[in-house]
């Protein structure tokens, strides 16, 4: 038996939700047994339909256009009766083109007076960045470096050389597969050098060691000479060729690491604005109440981030495709919009070329858990985006330098995606799940919303924050959204999210592997 029925009956009566006037379909709030009333237009369930999924509940015929959220999700493959389940067996997507309307909702960011606005306890950094975090970062340039990161990493972190040390969050070993037979002038290399250097950058590390082999394309001084980095007590570098070996190598940086610790445990936290808060806005392991639940109570949560002066960064371009015109319509300018369809075109043609298509997705666990089509997904995970103004539409890794709302280009692939956003210079991660995703992304800490109660209950170590009551009845979106808030608040201010407890982000590091490698 499950965890979930040992829960409180749900308030509602109603075993589905319809989220739009203009519905077609609704969602089933648990499991629905056939021959059900559906409390909607008379619909009665033809069959089971598992909490999550859809259930028609007007005569949809073949062909026709299924409706969620007041938007096109699919088409009809057949003729769908009221009471059928509505998924891949009956459904499908086709490719076709939305209307994008430029800035008609553009409106100016309605921010609070500077007096009432939240702040939270950061470090202040030199450059004027504050982190929600204290850690020294190893950032390899290539992958023969890695070994030698992580055995540095290891002395700190397994090995007693954090023992005594106060107000430091440890060491963390950046490593990644690429760094070498790469085009220095290709969109790959652009990316893993822009990473390397956002990384480098963030204001959750208080020093960073950069360790390279020697002989790589990727030089550490081209990295540091793209992002104007500069050599100094806090940023040091380290070849293995230069310093006569492995063993020699993870001396010498232990030995610079140690000085490191000693100066970043010098630094205090101090009440700082929310525009020091970049949050990364994300999902995985998303299901049929992603859109329902947690992902517009994060929204409604990034709301008040940006009415507060902080940054919401959402992303993962192959997953708004689709909803992407309710992104242009909130854009300050035509300039923002256009940038944000030109990446658009850019996955068209990416993916073309690579023999793929955009609707590779949902995933197999998206599927089960409800969701049909891209299309679907996309309207619900743009829900994370809240309602303010589109500021800006970043290139992957990209210096986010705008508060407010803002967009980053970045694959759906979670670890992918966060990599960039952290390297734009969010401190701090929101990441909403259906299915139960478990990760984490030092040096940014990073908070787990659960979309429903079950999986809630079911894997409460690695949940913390519980939207499933939105879906019974129980709950509000704008009461749910408060709570993510004010727990961001916390976590930015030094509290560990549970992926933390873990010990999770150590492997997540994920730059973009983009281009040939030859």
């Amino acid at each position: 038996m499950s965890s979930a029925s040992t829960s409180a009956a749900p308030s509602v009566s109603s075993p589905v939700i319809r989220l739009n006037p203009q519905d077609n379909v609704a969602v089933a709030r648990w499991a629905v047994a056939a021959g059900t009333p559906l409390g909607l237009e008379g619909a009665v369930a033809a069959g089971d339909v598992p909490r999550g999924h859809k259930v028609a509940i007007a005569p949809i015929a073949a062909g026709a256009v299924v409706r969620k959220y007041g938007q096109l999700i699919g088409y009809a493959t057949r003729a769908i009766a009221p009471g059928e389940h509505v998924h891949l067996h009956n459904m499908e997507m086709r490719d076709g083109d939305v209307a994008h309307e430029f800035c008609a909702d553009a409106r100016p960011t309605p921010l609070l007076p500077a007096a009432e606005r939240a702040t939270f306890q950061g470090y202040l950094r030199p450059d004027g960045q504050v982190g929600t975090r204290n850690y020294i970062g190893l950032v390899t340039s290539v992958n023969c470096s890695a070994t030698v990161a992580k055995a540095v990493a290891d002395h700190f972190n397994r090995g007693g050389g954090m023992a005594g040390r106060q107000n430091v969050d440890g060491v963390v070993a950046l490593t990644h597969g690429g760094g070498c037979a790469i085009n220095t002038a290709g969109e790959g290399y652009r990316f893993l050098s822009r990473t390397l250097g956002g990384y480098a950058r963030n204001p959750n590390f208080a020093g960073i060691v950069m360790i390279g082999l020697g002989c790589e394309t990727n030089q550490i001084d081209l990295v540091m000479g793209r992002s104007a980095l500069t050599e100094g007590p806090m940023l040091r570098s380290l070849t293995i060729q230069r310093s006569g070996g492995t063993r020699k190598t993870i001396a010498a940086a232990i030995e610079i690491v140690n000085e490191m610790l000693d100066e970043a445990a010098k630094v205090p936290r101090t009440t700082q604005p929310l525009s020091g808060l970049k949050v990364a806005l994300q999902c995985g392991g998303s299901d049929g109440y992603s859109g329902i639940s947690a992902n517009p109570a994060l929204g409604y949560a990034a709301d008040l981030i940006v009415q507060n002066g902080g940054t919401a960064v959402l992303s993962e371009t192959p997953e708004i495709y689709g909803a992407e015109h309710l992104l242009t319509r909130r854009a300050v300018t035509p300039d923002v919009a256009e940038k944000l369809i030109g990446r658009i075109e850019w996955w068209r043609d990416y993916t073309a070329k690579n023999g793929a298509e955009l609707n590779n997705n949902p995933s197999h666990g998206n599927k089960a858990g409800g969701l049909t089509t891209i299309l679907e997904k996309s309207l619900g995970a743009v829900a994370k985006g809240g309602s303010m103004p589109l500021e800006a539409v970043y290139e992957y890794a990209e210096l986010i330098d705008r508060t407010g709302f803002v967009f980053m280009d970045t694959p759906g692939y979670d670890p992918v995606a966060v990599t960039g956003q952290v390297a734009g210079g969010c401190n701090i991660v929101c990441f909403t799940t259906g299915r139960g995703s478990v990760s984490g992304y030092k040096p940014a800490p990073c908070i787990k919303i659960a979309t429903n109660t079950e999986m809630y209950e079911h894997m409460e170590e690695d949940m913390d924050i519980n939207c499933g009551g939105i879906v019974t009845g129980d709950d509000t979106i704008e009461a749910a959204g408060r709570r993510i808030f004010e727990r961001v608040l916390a976590v930015a201010s030094g509290e560990h999210s549970l992926s933390e407890t873990f010990d999770y982000g150590d492997n997540e590091f994920v730059p973009w592997p983009l281009g040939a490698v030859t």
